[in-house]
């Protein structure tokens, strides 16, 4: 199967340029990480080049996003230099039926919370696979932590009831750094039966920068499925 006709890739283009699709001239755009927003970051600047839209900038969310912004000639700016972000576009490593997320599977998640949040509107775009009815059913919460305080937060979260677990890197070795230069603690929980609390539990540990639960911040999310071998994307 060549890469062109493999369903998978096929379903998050389709699902990337329904994202792109929203996005209008003029507009300021946060611009998030992983495979699927790739794809809506290479459609917002073939619509730029195209002139179909006009006036874009974007606020990437990692090294990864400005990376891509600049192959795709879109042009970047900085929280520093604007008041509002008017649509952002992100993934997810899992979505409940509240559209209460997870994610952070990139370690990208402190930077991509703080432009998410402002954003007037958040699409979250995503495979089918990522749904769960129970937030943490599959996933673990990834948290953020500055070097120093590793034991003392693993220890902080392992009271509370999850089990962390240091990230380490792949083809490297030790562990994974974030683009701020921490630490990223994978924390598994049984159940998470209130998100909204744990979010802000794990926020309050000492040396904890940010975690990967998003809540009441998603406000369309499309998901990508393959159908009978052909891509369609519907909305949540």
């Amino acid at each position: 199967m060549t890469a062109a006709t493999d369903p998978v890739k096929l379903m998050k283009q389709q699902v990337g340029k329904a994202a792109a699709d929203l996005v209008k001239s003029g507009s300021i755009v946060g611009l998030g990480t992983g495979s699927t927003t790739a794809y809506a970051i290479q459609y917002i600047g073939e619509r730029l080049k195209s002139g179909e839209i006009k006036d874009i900038v974007g606020v990437p969310t990692s090294f990864q996003a400005e990376v891509l912004a600049k192959e795709y000639g879109i042009p970047l700016t900085t929280l520093d230099a604007i008041d509002h972000i008017d649509i952002a576009i992100d993934g997810a490593d899992e979505v409940d039926p509240q559209k209460n997320l997870i994610k952070g599977g990139g370690a990208a998640h402190t930077r991509e919370k703080v432009v998410d949040y402002l954003a007037d509107q958040f699409i979250v775009v995503v495979d089918a696979g990522k749904l769960v009815e129970r937030l943490g059913s599959v996933f673990a919460v990834p948290v953020e932590v500055i070097p120093m305080a590793i034991t003392p937060v693993m220890n902080a979260v392992a009271q509370l009831g999850g089990k962390p677990e240091l990230r380490m890197g792949v083809k490297k070795a030790g562990p994974v750094i974030t683009d701020q230069g921490n630490m990223v603690i994978d924390v598994k929980f049984d159940s998470i039966d209130d998100p909204v609390n744990l979010e802000k539990t794990l926020n309050n540990i000492p040396g904890v920068l940010e975690n990967g639960i998003f809540v009441n911040c998603a406000d369309l999310v499309l998901i990508g499925e393959v159908k009978d071998g052909q891509p369609v994307v519907r909305k949540m």
